[in-house]
């Protein structure tokens, strides 16, 4: 089943997003492994960053091996705090 995961960043700007996703995504044109949906964009107050992964286990793994890693190392110009995160079981994604 697929799984979303909503990434809320008080305060963020595209500059920090920009320098955090160079970060830990493989490229500018691809997506990590099992991740199938990438959105991005400013919100109130902030900076919001939605991803859909083929299953909760394709997002653990990401999180665990990549995301926090990198993030709890530091990443120059990325955001200054950890986000407010809401999980999503999918029910439905449509193509």
């Amino acid at each position: 089943m697929a799984y979303g995961i909503v990434h809320y960043f008080p305060g963020g700007t595209r500059e920090q997003y920009e320098a955090a996703v160079a970060a830990v995504h493989p490229s500018e044109s691809s997506l990590p492994d099992g991740q199938i949906f990438h959105a991005a964009g400013p919100s109130d107050g902030g900076w919001t960053v939605m991803a859909v992964h083929d299953s909760k286990e394709s997002w653990e793994r990401f999180r665990d091996s990549t995301l926090m890693p990198r993030m709890q190392a530091g990443i120059d110009g990325g955001f200054a705090t950890p986000p407010q995160e809401t999980a999503v079981d999918i029910y439905k994604l449509m193509p």
